[in-house]
């Protein structure tokens, strides 16, 4: 039996123990900008610059294209002034890939477009819209192109877009029909949640998503005085919420999991995933105090891990190395569930797990002076868990939710201590 980490009082951090690290991450930025306006071989043109995930002059592998899911991280420290040509511009590219292909792919190089990732698409438009106060008929176009991407790419019943697959809810997909690819597709390359067998399964995260995407368009509805479109989209995302819960939350064990409908049964694999209908704003009160008292499966010394660690022979393995599981955590998860319990008033577990993620980036960073995609949460001091590709140092959306939570809990403290 393994002794959950009990969660105890820490330290909040100084502005001056941060800024080091702080003053890195606004002069990396430089590394990660990209200006690609044609095509060029495989790597597709766009119209603005954009960032991408990493670079390291030393390593064998490299980034020159856009993603779709890490544009969203990587831009949530940038909301200000200065940053806002660049965040906007990154927003513009993404909706010229869907004006130009019918999908924002994986990422924009040609032999990536049989995927795209996690969509964020509503959700960027509306912080960029509030963020820089931009206009109705900007926010109408906008939205206007998500809901197209909602209709063609998750809501599609037939290839390329094949998703849409059981009581409304749909499963992350590849033009391929390979299980792994679809596993691509949902940014955890690679994970035990659906072991080996992506299609099979409606993922709670992407259907969350989905959610968010349809209160999303209920809310443009509202803002642009169209009260009957309003209403449609507010009563399709209750059908899915209430799909969501009949087929994902478990009452017992207080979480939400990936549901598998060729064998009509949940998975039992626990993971942050289900923390995205809290982040969304889809569970009750009474949900959401169970998925707190959840966070005992994830939480450890370094901040949340990405699955619970329970025996090895529980999942399902292939060879495939599972970056996206324990005792791995990363920036993207750590964001998700931090807002989450924000927006259910639990602001002492958000600044505490806010404060642990911070302390673990940091302390690698003061000893070896660069971040990392992941991290290993269990034993901070260690390095994390390699996946299929080498870990990257550098990084974008580590940088980005660093600054994020420097911004939320050191600049603008919530509590003194928690």
């Amino acid at each position: 039996m393994r002794l959950q980490f009990a969660p105890r009082r820490t330290r909040q951090l100084s502005a001056g123990e941060v800024q080091p690290a702080r003053e890195y991450i606004k002069h990396y930025w430089a590394h990660l900008r990209r200006v690609h306006p044609k095509d060029d071989e495989s790597l597709l043109g766009l119209p603005r610059p954009y960032l991408v995930p990493s670079y390291d002059a030393t390593a064998t592998f490299d980034y020159n294209e856009l993603f779709y899911w890490d544009s969203y991280f990587m831009v949530q420290g940038l909301y200000d002034t200065e940053h806002q040509e660049l965040v906007c511009g990154i927003l513009e590219d993404l909706m010229s890939l869907f004006e130009r292909f019918k999908i924002i792919p994986n990422a924009s190089r040609t032999y990536l477009m049989g995927r795209s990732q996690p969509p964020f698409l509503t959700t960027f438009i509306f912080e960029v819209y509030e963020t820089y106060h931009l206009d109705e008929a900007w926010l109408k176009l906008a939205i206007e192109l998500a809901e197209e991407e909602y209709k063609t790419v998750w809501m599609g019943t037939k290839n390329p877009n094949y998703r849409q697959m059981y009581r409304g809810l749909s499963r992350y997909f590849d033009v391929n029909f390979l299980h792994d690819l679809a596993e691509a597709e949902s940014g955890w390359d690679m994970t035990p949640r659906f072991g080996r067998k992506a299609l099979n399964f409606l993922p709670v995260d992407l259907n969350a998503l989905l959610y968010k995407y349809e209160t999303d368009f209920a809310k443009a509805a509202h803002l642009l005085a169209d009260e009957a479109k309003a209403q449609h989209w507010s009563e399709r995302a209750k059908v899915r919420q209430t799909m969501i819960n009949d087929l994902m939350w478990d009452r017992i064990h207080g979480l939400y999991y990936d549901y598998d409908f060729v064998k009509k049964k949940r998975s039992s694999v626990n993971s942050l995933a289900a923390y995205y209908p809290m982040w969304a704003g889809m569970v009750n009160d009474k949900q959401a105090a169970a998925l707190v008292e959840a966070l005992r499966f994830f939480e450890e010394k370094g901040g949340l891990a990405t699955t619970d660690s329970l025996p090895i022979g529980r999942y399902i393995r292939g060879g495939m190395p599972e970056q996206w599981a324990y005792p791995n955590g990363w920036a993207p998860l750590q964001l998700i569930v931090v807002r989450g319990l924000e927006r259910y008033g639990y602001h002492d577990e958000a600044q505490r797990i806010a404060t642990k993620w911070l302390r673990t980036n940091l302390q690698w960073f003061n000893n070896h002076h660069v971040f990392l995609e992941k991290y290993n949460v269990a034993n901070p001091t260690r390095p994390p868990v390699k996946g299929v590709y080498p870990t990257q140092t550098g990084f974008g959306w580590t940088n980005s939710v660093f600054e994020r939570f420097c911004q939320d809990y050191i600049d603008q403290p919530t509590t003194e201590m928690v």
